[in-house]
């Protein structure tokens, strides 16, 4: 089946790049563009720099147009690498031309300029060749453009992929200021960060002296008025005491407290103003789910939330591009990876290329859906306590991970809702549908 799918994606490569067209390969950069015209065996007929933004692309191909066509060529194809932002400009211009255009991916470019002369050689006219030699080669693929509310999904989850990272840092920034200045108050609650009581409290002040200051009577009624803004539904008294007694005596370093703990306001400020953002944007992902009718869908999935299955598929886009489940394993980098040759037998490991964004989504998914996901916890219980090729604890969430991908985008594809017997290999599609017949 593997060799199939690579041959019809070798054959459809061939059909863009086909013989008859000139390669136009384009180094991008911020403001100058390396451009050089080439034939199929690595032959440069012409190279040029071009100064301008990567919309220039429309001077590059008028340039490159005649040259092909003196050369006895029919059209032109286009190939760069995804570098950010700057290869849209040259998939839209060059479609709207009716120009195949595909990219490279800048690893194999790397790697590339070792394997032109040996010396790793690296310039803007040099690197375009390569990427030319590479893309005569079929060591491309056509890149995807997402469009309409696959787009906005994208867009929205890189958003959320922020957020995420910027909420991350302000709360430790938050831990260390307080382990430095008041220690005392980490100690009152096994969990303090996820405590709405003791975000509460902060919420009051980050200055013991003020908290110390209030009897406890006075900032239990303070906590009980805020907690609610915060998320939670009611205070913790005992927490909420033990925060009163370390405010008394606060510990840490007396003559940096402070400058520290004011710093700690600001943090806990962003933090919040984070979170508030985080949640904004999940329910713009969401919102997206129910324009694509996806949402219910989803919901079959026992233990996959809307918000964690909008964070896969903005990774991914449109699942329908791919032709197969196991794709989306491959492209999250949790694939197994071989290492065998003759009698010799390595330990097989996950690939870990593709997409980190994706492999980042799944792995979180599968954390909060393996206590709520009988099946899966069955396999991962089964994985981590067999008696031969015993697997630890973060390998069997990694298959996990790669077993909800795959389910997921037999969900989505097929539009069938999530079946445990057949996720846990009791009965087989086929089954179903003939005994639905």
């Amino acid at each position: 089946m593997g060799v199939a799918r690579r041959n019809a994606k070798l054959k459809e490569l061939r059909r863009l790049v086909s013989r008859d067209r000139a390669i136009v390969a384009v180094d991008l950069a911020a403001s100058r563009q390396a451009a050089v015209v080439l034939d199929h065996d690595s032959v440069v007929l012409a190279r040029r720099m071009f100064t301008g933004s990567a919309w220039c692309i429309s001077d590059i191909l008028a340039w490159a147009e005649p040259i092909a066509a003196k050369a006895g060529f029919g059209g032109l194809v286009l190939a760069c690498e995804p570098t950010r932002h700057r290869w849209k400009p040259l998939v839209v211009t060059a479609r709207a031309g009716g120009i195949a255009v595909v990219c490279l991916q800048p690893l194999l470019v790397h790697r590339g300029r070792e394997g032109e002369d040996f010396t790793r050689n690296r310039s803007d006219l040099d690197d375009a060749v390569i990427i030319g030699r590479l893309t005569a080669e079929l060591r491309c693929y056509v890149p995807y453009l997402p469009e309409g509310p696959w787009a906005r999904l994208r867009h929205r989850g890189a958003r959320r992929a922020q957020l995420l990272e910027r909420a991350t840092a302000a709360r430790q920034c938050l831990r260390d200021l307080l382990e430095c200045a008041w220690p005392a108050l980490l100690g009152t609650a096994a969990q303090p960060l996820d405590s709405a009581t003791w975000q509460a409290a902060l919420a009051l002040s980050t200055s013991p002296a003020a908290i110390a200051a209030m009897s406890e009577q006075d900032f239990l009624a303070a906590l009980s008025a805020q907690v609610k803004a915060v998320g939670g539904h009611r205070i913790c008294r005992r927490i909420a005491r033990a925060i009163h007694a370390a405010a008394a005596c606060p510990g840490g370093i007396a003559a940096e407290r402070d400058a520290a703990l004011e710093r700690a306001g600001f943090a806990y400020q962003d933090w919040m103003a984070a979170l508030a953002a985080i949640a904004e944007a999940e329910a713009r992902m969401v919102a997206v789910l129910d324009e694509l009718h996806l949402t219910h869908l989803i919901a079959t999935i026992p233990g996959l939330s809307a918000v964690s299955a909008a964070a896969i598929l903005a990774e991914t886009g449109d699942p329908a591009r791919y032709d197969s489940p196991r794709t989306w394993v491959k492209h999250a980098g949790l694939a197994p990876r071989a290492n065998e040759s003759g009698a010799f037998r390595a330990q097989t490991r996950t690939s870990g290329r593709g997409r980190p964004g994706l492999r980042r989504a799944a792995w979180r998914a599968i954390w909060g859906a393996l206590p709520h996901n009988p099946v899966w916890s069955a396999r991962r219980d089964a994985l981590t306590s067999r008696n031969s090729n015993q697997l630890h604890d973060g390998q069997a969430r990694a298959a996990a991970a790669a077993a909800l991908l795959r389910q997921l985008f037999v969900v989505i594809t097929k539009r069938v809702a999530g079946d445990p017997a057949i996720a846990a290999g009791i009965t087989t599609p086929t089954e179903v549908t003939a005994s639905a017949a």
